[in-house]
């Protein structure tokens, strides 16, 4: 199992919320009230470390310039290509006939040199206008790796990669509603094949699905103004657990749950400005929190956990219980026992939701400018970083691109761009005005 850089999702009121009931917690046994874990050394009251890990996290990584130009948010801003990623069920609503983007970004070029992730994507409109269906494909270039035995020893180099294969379809359901599914073929080949620890490694496989919804509603008054309001919901990933050997147990991949809002207000015949909210929470197990003498429970036949649930469960178990599980704070008392910190099961819970907001103006419709910003609790992973961007339209043409300014020193993210190039079809080289 590999550490993402995709991990879990916050909201900010509610986490300011949680982290003012921590400082009313109250410890149970007779535990230091300066709750100094005495298991991790960390600061309880603060938050322990608990990162989520999936396999395959560029699953979830930010594929295009827009919606990276908006702190990562895309769920329910206005369809394009790209939105096979986002949201799928929002192709319904697309007003051109048909896209097609090509997405590239230097990938964590802060660590190394010649990571990169490519997407293409592309969709078209049926005959009714009320459906549509679309296709992508992303690979994940993860540079290359020399293999070395336990003296150091070179074995081979290998260039590992990852990609994901996807089809969905949307439909309309009404004037203002739209449901979409995407179903994703995934392939992750790490190794090469090559012998770990006597056992042969394998390139892992899933297959995944997508369940969308799309809820738009067009020419809402604002004062003197119009404006739209739009909502999208996104359950993404939902498949079969994945492993690099046939000996290993098997990891889940990053299934996550996207939902958020968005709201556009035309200023007037030139000017308009849209502003999004995306919240996210991964729907796999929390890392329990085992005894440290690793006793075995006699029940399962595996660790025994003190808090938290046993993480080796089904995919449908992991998702439901995704929302109780996590293990809180677990302290150690004077007499030898363990207890966990009042309420801190439910701020790590809060703690695994982030939140993703943006804004973008558009002069003209021609002309764009947006800005986001991305928050994660650093206890489950510490993404903290601002992002910039613009976008060109002409005729059939599209061109966009983003930056991203890190607020947490030695980010692994820092300065990564993402440029996207876009082609339209309609038979009019723009975009269809609204009936």
């Amino acid at each position: 199992m590999r550490q993402p850089f995709i991990t879990s999702r916050f909201v900010a009121a509610i986490v300011i919320a949680s982290l003012a009931l921590g400082a009313k917690g109250q410890l149970k046994s007779s535990v230091s009230t300066n709750c100094i874990n005495q298991l991790t050394g960390q600061d309880c009251k603060a938050g322990i470390l608990n990162t989520i890990t999936t396999a395959v996290p560029f699953l979830l990584i930010s594929v295009d310039s827009r919606a990276g130009g908006m702190g990562d948010a895309g769920v329910a801003v206005s369809p394009d290509a790209n939105s096979i990623h986002w949201n799928p069920s929002k192709l319904a609503f697309a007003e051109n006939d048909g896209e097609f983007m090509m997405s590239y970004s230097p990938w964590l070029r802060n660590l190394v040199p010649d990571m990169s992730l490519a997407y293409l994507a592309g969709y078209k409109k049926l005959a009714n206008n009320r459906s549509a269906i679309g296709g992508s494909l992303r690979y994940f270039n993860l540079g290359s790796i020399t293999f070395t035995d336990v003296n150091g020893s070179t074995i081979r180099d290998f260039k590992p990669a990852e990609f994901a294969v996807d089809l969905a379809f949307a439909q309309q359901f009404g004037e203002n509603f739209s449901g979409g599914v995407a179903i994703r073929y995934v392939n992750s080949n790490l190794t090469g094949g090559i012998s770990v620890q006597g056992a042969e490694s394998k390139a892992g496989q899933s297959v995944a699905a997508d369940v969308s919804f799309y809820y738009r509603k067009r020419e809402m008054q604002m004062g003197d103004k119009e404006g739209e309001f739009a909502f999208g919901l996104n359950v993404s990933n939902v498949g079969a657990k994945m492993s690099y050997t046939s000996s290993s147990n098997k990891d889940f991949i990053p299934i996550n749950l996207r939902l958020g809002p968005s709201f556009t207000m035309e200023l007037d015949e030139y000017n308009k400005v849209t502003f999004n909210l995306d919240a996210n929470k991964l729907l796999v197990p929390t890392p329990p929190v085992y005894y440290p003498d690793n006793r075995i429970d006699p029940t399962t036949n595996e660790r025994a956990v003190i808090s938290g649930r046993n993480p080796n469960v089904g995919v449908a178990e992991g998702i439901f219980g995704s929302f109780t599980d996590a293990p809180g704070v677990v302290l150690l008392n004077d007499d030898s026992t363990y207890s966990v910190l009042s309420g801190s099961k439910w701020r790590e819970e809060v703690r695994e939701i982030n939140l993703a907001g943006g804004f973008e103006y558009w002069y003209a419709n021609q002309f764009a400018f947006r800005t986001g910003y991305f928050w994660e609790h650093y206890t489950k992973g510490n993404r903290k970083y601002f992002t910039l961007g613009a976008g060109v339209r002409y005729s059939k043409f599209a061109l966009d691109m983003s930056y991203l300014i890190a607020n947490t020193q030695r980010s692994p993210l820092a300065n990564t761009l993402r440029f996207t190039l876009g082609f339209m079809f309609d038979g009019k080289g723009a975009k269809k005005k609204p009936e």
